[in-house]
């Protein structure tokens, strides 16, 4: 796979968080490829349907090659904004509202092509051929070079599978919300050999107060010294060690986190101390 171990999450860059200023993405994007981080993850919702304008001018005025970084963006989602008569969130799949979203993506992105192109959320009006149709357009016309989904089911994506190939799935998985290791999801990406990307990698350790993060804490704390790393580092080790190679999508906007989550990948956790962390979120050893 072309894209980089650790992927820039861009949903903060903008509106829903920092506002970055577009001198400082592009000191940001530059960072990033500095320390090997050539992905950057957008979806077309991102700040209220602005975040990727916004990266696109960055782009164009830095000195960055195209051939340099990927991009990976998402459609589907629809809810209210004031640019769109919308009337309720709803999905929408359909092959013109697929097609127009991406040419809408690139315009904004001002470039001609995404390395990759997801599927934001399932729904249950999917119709695996007007996808198929759609996806089909874009490729030929070289506006998408590859073709994933985001959050759903092995179920969900063979379904899909009944018209076209699914590359990747990027769900949510991190120690403190693990089901995908457990339903299937990350199965089907190593039997399917699909890129498996993870968002909210950290899970809810920094944000929430749990008997479950009070436990991981105190195991953290050994591990820190253990293997010269950080909380977030080992966090991160943790699901790098999943033989579905996962690819985590690291949403920070800071520039020394960022630094330090590609520092993660060169940590080999052992494996008894990856089951002490698993038995630490769950309160239990495992069966």
């Amino acid at each position: 796979m072309k894209y980089s171990r650790i992927i820039a999450g861009t949903m903060t860059w903008g509106k829903w968080g920092k506002q970055l200023a577009t001198k400082d993405m592009i000191s940001l994007m530059n960072h990033c490829i500095d320390h090997n981080i050539t992905t950057f993850d957008h979806a077309d919702i991102y700040g209220d349907y602005t975040n990727e304008e916004d990266f696109g001018k960055a782009l164009k005025e830095s000195e960055i090659k195209r051939e340099d970084i990927q991009l990976i963006s998402k459609c589907g989602i629809q809810f209210y904004v004031k640019e769109r008569s919308n009337r309720v969130k709803h999905y929408d799949y359909s092959k013109d509202y697929i097609v127009s979203s991406v040419e809408r993506s690139l315009k904004m992105l001002q470039t001609d092509h995404l390395d990759m192109l997801l599927l934001h959320r399932p729904s249950p009006l999917i119709n695996p051929s007007e996808i198929a149709e759609a996806i089909d357009k874009l490729r030929n016309d070289g506006k998408i070079s590859q073709f994933g989904v985001s959050n759903f089911s092995p179920s969900q994506i063979q379904l899909l599978e009944r018209e076209i190939q699914v590359e990747a799935n990027q769900v949510e998985f991190s120690l403190s919300s693990n089901t995908v290791m457990y339903d299937g999801t990350l199965d089907d990406c190593i039997t399917f050999d699909r890129l498996a990307m993870s968002w909210s990698p950290l899970g809810g350790y920094f944000k929430e107060t749990s008997k479950a993060n009070t436990r991981i804490k105190k195991v953290l704390a050994d591990f820190t010294k253990k293997y010269n790393a950080t909380e977030d580092q080992l966090l991160l080790a943790w699901i790098l060690k999943h033989p579905s190679k996962i690819h985590p999508v690291v949403g920070t906007s800071t520039p020394k986190r960022l630094k330090m989550a590609m520092e993660a990948v060169s940590i080999e956790m052992d494996v008894q101390d990856w089951f002490i962390l698993l038995e630490a979120n769950e309160g239990h050893e495992v069966a």
